[in-house]
Formats: C-alpha cells, sequence, structure tokens
C-alpha cells in the first residue's frame, strides 16, 4: 500500500479476477474498502481484464500495475491509478522510465486526489530507484493537463491510442524523486 495524506493507494492485483468476474464484495473485503455498485463500468472492466492479462504474462508486474484510490476517512474506493507496467513500459519506450495513469470517479473530482495519488506514485517509485516519469494526457482533459504542469511534467511528443485517440506525452525528471515528491 502507498498511504498519501488522504488515501491509501492499495494494490488491486490480488483481486483483479475478482472484479473481472464480477465478485465486488470479495474484492472489497480483501482491500478492506468499499467499492461502488457501479463499478467497475465496462470501459475499466476491459481495462482490469488488460491489467490481469499483464500480470499472467509477467507476475513480476503486479507491484506496478492498479491501485484502488481508497479515502482514508471512510475507506470507500474512489478511483484507481498506476503504472503501465514496470519501468520501460511507457509510450516514450525509455528503459529508465515509468509511465503514470490515474483516474478518479467523476463524485469525487476537483479536491486534490488526483495530484496526491500522482505524488505518491512518484514517491513511491522513487523509492525504488525511479526518477524519469511519463505521462500520457488527451489534448481536451484539461484537469489533467493542468495535474502535468503542476508538477513539473514537460510537454515531449504525442502519439495515437486506439483507444484513446491522440495523447500527449509528458516526462518529468526527478533526481531524488523519493525526497521532493514530499509535497
Amino acid at each position: 500500500m502507498i498511504a498519501t495524506e488522504r488515501l491509501d493507494l492499495v494494490l488491486l492485483t490480488p483481486v483483479l479476477d475478482d472484479l473481472v468476474e464480477g465478485r465486488r464484495d470479495r474484492a472489497a473485503e480483501v482491500i478492506r474498502a468499499a467499492i461502488p455498485d457501479w463499478w467497475p463500468d465496462e470501459h475499466d472492466l476491459g481495462f482490469l481484464r488488460f491489467r490481469r492479462d499483464q500480470v499472467a504474462r509477467d507476475p513480476s508486474a503486479g507491484e506496478w500495475l492498479v491501485r484502488a484510490l481508497v479515502l482514508r476517512e471512510t475507506r470507500e474506493v474512489i478511483g484507481h491509478a498506476g503504472f503501465h507496467g514496470p519501468p520501460g513500459v511507457n509510450a516514450l519506450k525509455d528503459e529508465r522510465a515509468i509511465e503514470l495513469g490515474y483516474a478518479v470517479f467523476p463524485e469525487h473530482r476537483g479536491r486534490g486526489y488526483a495530484t496526491e495519488t500522482v505524488e505518491g506514485l512518484i514517491r513511491w517509485a522513487g523509492e525504488r530507484g525511479i526518477h524519469a516519469f511519463v505521462a500520457s494526457v488527451g489534448p481536451e482533459n484539461e484537469p489533467s493537463l493542468a495535474i502535468v504542469g503542476k508538477l513539473g511534467f514537460t510537454h515531449v511528443g504525442e502519439h495515437w491510442d486506439e483507444e484513446d485517440g491522440r495523447e500527449l506525452e509528458f516526462r518529468l525528471d526527478i533526481p531524488g524523486a523519493a525526497a521532493r515528491a514530499e509535497v
């Protein structure tokens, strides 16, 4: 688990099968958090299947993948976040970099949870020697563009994603990431 000021980022790898197979109650029991009745929706169900298949191919990738954003005060899941895979799995194909991904459920947006999550992920990865971070953001996703801007990411390119369309690529290099991310 990764702890931030208000959130526990709880690894979902142990419950991916449960979530994909509709055993939400069992998953909630294992992660010790309430999961919204509507989640995972069709989009996230496909995403969770993809992550489950990733772990099946490479079990060591599990710690890098998806985590539930659990609001500590209420113990409810308010989103998910993680990395696209272990170092080297990123849009820039940089062996030393790791790509971040995050989603906060609509009713919890605008409260700084995404920024807090990204900072927590950067700190955690920095403690494991990772100091290069990538984020791919749709050009219309103003909240995420604001987050990468606030955290000092630099726009370095763009690519076409088959599922999401055009995405802008951002990079952040932090010598000593673990110390700096404790904002």
